[in-house]
C-alpha cells in the first residue's frame, strides 16, 4: 500500500494526544505521548482521553457513511455533492467521507498505548491500569472493524508507528476475518467470560463539554459528559467480531455475558402516541383507545441530559472553543449552533435546508405498525388487548413536523435524534437486538422473537418443567407459551437467562417492539406464529418460496427479516443501517438457503430505490475506495 496514509496516521498520534487547553477532553497531565515508559498511575486518564478524541474526529463520517447508503434516507434538493454520491454508491476516492487515515490515527494512538502501557502498576491488590489497557484494545478493535465494513480489506498493523521508517513497511491487508482472528486472542483476557464480572470501562466521572446555547431570557444550560459511557466494553465489541463472522453461539455469549454482568434488563423505556399522531389517525381512533405515558419516555434517551439506554456515545463539544463540533445536527435539519433564535428546543432552529430526509421505505415500515393498548373501561387486571393501526411510536418521537409560520412553505420533518450533539454507538436496545441475531442464527427463532415481544425472562418453575411446551398445543398469549422445549432448556444452559442465579435479573413484558407499540405485558396481539407468518406471506410474494415446505431454516430467514425491521424502528440513522445490512446480507449469503447469493440479491432489492449506479449484486461494490493518500 501507498505509506502516505501511515505517515499521516503517524503524525496525527502526536498532535491527538495533546488536547487543546480548552478541550473538553482536557486533562492535568504534562506527560508527553513519546515518553515511552507510561509509567505513572496517572497517565491512563490522559492517554485514553485522548485517544476517545479521535472517535470524535470520525463521528460525522461513521454515520454518513453507514446510514446515506441504507434504505432508511434519502436524499433531497439541499443534499451536497458528496453524499449524493455516497447515496447511489458513485463516490470515489476525492469524497470527503471516504478517509480511513483518520480511522488509522486512532489504530496508531491505541498501539502506542498497548504497546507502552506498564500494566503491572498496584494500588493494593489492584492493577489500575487494565481498565484503560483493556479500552484501549477495544477501541482499537471496533476501528479496524469499521474499516472493514466500509472498505473490505484492509492494511492490518499492530506496533505504533513513530518514525517515517515504520511508516514505509509493508503491511498486509486482512478483511473482517482476519482482524477478528488477529484481535480477538487477546480481547478475550479480559472479558467477563474469563474474568468474574469482566473489566470495567474507565470511569472519570462527568465531564464539562461546554454551555448550551440559550435563549436570551433562558438560563445558560452545561452539557457534561459521562465519561464511562465513552468507553467500549469488551464483550461488547467481542459480540460484534463474532457476529461479523458468522460465529453466532459465540456471540451470543458475550452479549449475554455483558447483558449479566451490567444487569441490563430491557426496560420500560417507550414513545408515546404524540398530538401529531393523533391528530393524523383521528377518524380511525376506536372509542375505547387509551395511551400511556411512561417515564422516563423513549425520546429521554437522546436528549442529552440522561444516559438511560446509552452504553456508548461520541459526546461534540457545544462550540469550537471547546472541542470537536459536529455537522449531523445540521445534516439532518437542526442548528445546534445557533447563537440566536431561542433555546435549544425552539422550533426556530430547524432547518428547511436539511440535506437528508427518512425514505419512504422508512415510512412506510413504521406507518404499518399496529399500537396495542387495553381498552378504556377494561377491568382491572385484563389481558383484553385491542390494536389500532396508527403506526409505531418511535418515529413520530424521530422525526419532529416543522410547521412554517409562511403559509407558502410546506410542512416539513427533520431527524432530532442528534440535537444534543451526541452520536449513539451502541444502545442496551442495540445489543439486545444483536443478541436476538445471533439467537436466530443459531437456531431458537422463538427466543429471538422473545426479545422483541417481552424480553426474555423466566416464566415457570422448577416443579413444572412442562410449562414450555410446544408450538401449537396452547395459546400463545405468554411467553412461555411460544418457547420450544429445547430453546427452554438453551437459555438454561448456554445462555442462562433462566438460572436461579439470572432468572431475576430481567423484567416481564418489556420487549424492544413495545418500544413503539406499547407495553401490555405481553398480552398484546404481536403473537409469534402469526408475525413470523406474515413475514415468510411477505417473502414468498417477493422471492416466490413455497409455503407449502417451510422448514426451520425458512422461519430463521423471515425471523431475521423481522429483527432487520426492528433494527430499523429503533435505531433509525444512529449510523448502523448500511453495516446492519451487509451483515445481514452475508448471514444470507453464508446460510446457503435459497442459494449462494440470495443476500446480495435482498440487499440489492432493498436499496434498488436508490438507483445505485453499480450492481449491489456484486459484494465487492459495498465497499467505498480505499483512499491510500492524503
Amino acid at each position: 500500500m501507498t505509506m502516505k496514509l501511515l505517515g499521516a496516521a503517524f503524525f496525527i498520534l502526536h498532535s491527538s494526544f495533546f488536547i487543546s487547553c480548552q478541550d473538553f477532553f482536557e486533562t492535568d497531565s504534562d506527560r508527553q505521548i513519546f515518553d515511552p515508559a507510561l509509567d505513572q498511575k496517572t497517565d491512563s486518564m490522559f492517554y485514553t482521553l485522548g485517544i476517545m478524541k479521535g472517535l470524535q474526529m470520525v463521528a460525522d463520517q461513521y454515520v454518513m457513511t453507514g446510514e446515506i447508503r441504507g434504505d432508511l434516507v434519502q436524499t433531497n434538493q439541499y443534499t451536497e455533492t458528496d453524499l449524493r454520491r455516497l447515496a447511489d454508491f458513485s463516490a470515489d476516492v476525492t469524497n470527503k467521507y471516504d478517509s480511513a487515515y483518520a480511522y488509522y490515527r486512532i489504530i496508531n494512538n491505541c498501539n502506542y498505548y498497548i504497546a507502552h502501557r506498564d500494566t503491572t502498576l498496584r494500588t493494593g491488590s489492584r492493577r489500575v491500569a487494565i481498565p484503560e489497557y483493556a479500552e484501549a484494545l477495544a477501541v482499537r478493535a471496533w476501528t479496524y472493524m469499521q474499516l472493514c465494513k466500509t472498505y473490505g480489506e484492509v492494511p492490518f498493523y499492530t506496533d505504533p508507528l513513530t518514525s517515517i521508517g515504520d511508516a514505509n513497511k509493508h503491511f498486509d491487508k486482512k478483511d473482517l476475518q482476519g482482524i477478528s482472528d488477529a484481535l480477538i486472542p487477546e480481547l478475550l483476557q479480559f472479558s467477563g467470560i474469563t474474568i468474574d464480572g469482566g473489566t470495567p470501562v474507565p470511569n472519570y466521572g462527568n465531564i464539562s463539554a461546554g454551555v448550551l446555547n440559550s435563549s436570551e431570557t433562558g438560563s445558560p444550560t452545561e452539557k457534561t459528559v459521562s465519561s464511562k459511557n465513552i468507553m467500549i466494553p469488551v464483550d461488547v465489541i467481542l459480540g460484534d467480531l463474532y457476529l461479523e463472522t458468522h460465529q453466532y453461539e459465540k456471540a451470543a455469549k458475550h452479549y449475554f455475558q455483558y447483558i449479566v454482568d451490567n444487569e441490563l434488563s430491557t426496560t420500560s423505556i417507550m414513545a408515546s402516541p404524540t398530538s401529531e399522531q393523533l391528530e393524523r389517525y383521528d377518524e380511525i381512533l376506536p372509542e375505547d383507545f387509551v395511551t400511556v405515558r411512561t417515564s422516563p419516555s423513549w425520546s429521554s434517551i437522546f436528549s442529552g441530559e440522561s444516559t438511560t439506554d446509552i452504553i456508548t456515545y461520541i459526546p461534540l463539544a457545544t462550540n469550537r472553543l471547546r472541542g470537536t463540533v459536529t455537522e449531523l445536527p445540521r445534516y439532518f435539519g437542526y442548528d445546534f449552533y445557533s447563537t440566536t433564535g431561542g433555546d435549544a428546543n425552539s422550533s426556530s432552529r430547524f432547518l428547511k435546508e436539511r440535506q437528508i430526509d427518512a425514505s419512504q421505505a422508512y415510512l412506510t415500515l413504521a406507518n404499518s405498525q399496529d399500537y396495542y393498548y387495553i381498552p378504556d373501561g377494561s377491568d382491572e387486571g385484563s389481558v383484553n388487548v385491542s390494536a389500532t393501526s396508527i403506526g409505531d411510536c418511535r418515529r413520530y418521537s424521530t422525526m419532529r413536523q416543522v410547521v412554517p409560520s409562511s403559509r407558502a412553505d410546506s410542512v416539513y420533518y427533520v431527524m432530532v435524534k442528534f440535537n444534543s450533539a451526541n452520536v449513539p454507538l451502541y444502545r442496551l436496545a442495540t445489543v439486545y437486538l444483536r443478541l436476538a441475531e445471533a439467537i436466530n442464527r443459531m437456531g431458537y427463532p422463538d427466543a429471538a422473537f422473545a426479545i422483541l415481544k417481552e424480553g426474555i425472562n423466566y416464566d415457570g418453575d422448577e416443579e413444572h418443567p412442562n410449562r414450555y411446551i410446544e408450538l401449537g398445543d396452547s395459546t400463545d398469549l405468554e411467553m412461555g407459551r411460544y418457547i420450544h422445549q429445547e430453546t427452554a432448556a438453551m437459555l438454561s444452559t448456554t445462555l442462562p437467562f433462566f438460572t436461579a442465579e439470572n432468572r431475576n435479573l430481567f423484567q416481564r413484558g418489556n420487549g424492544i417492539h413495545s418500544r413503539g407499540s406499547n407495553n401490555t405485558k405481553g398480552m398484546s396481539p404481536y403473537q409469534y406464529k402469526a408475525i413470523v407468518g406474515q413475514k415468510l406471506a411477505e417473502l414468498t410474494a417477493v422471492y416466490g418460496l413455497n409455503p407449502e415446505n417451510f422448514t426451520l431454516q425458512d422461519t430463521i430467514n423471515a425471523m431475521e427479516d423481522l429483527i432487520c425491521d426492528e433494527m430499523a424502528l429503533e435505531l433509525a440513522f444512529e449510523g448502523n443501517r448500511f453495516g446492519d445490512l451487509t451483515r445481514l446480507a452475508r448471514h444470507k449469503n453464508n446460510a446457503g438457503l435459497y442459494g449462494s447469493t440470495f443476500g446480495s440479491e435482498w440487499l440489492a432489492r432493498k436499496l434498488e430505490f436508490k438507483h445505485p449506479v453499480k450492481s449491489l449484486r456484486d459484494e465487492k461494490n459495498w465497499y467505498l475506495p480505499f483512499r491510500e493518500e492524503e
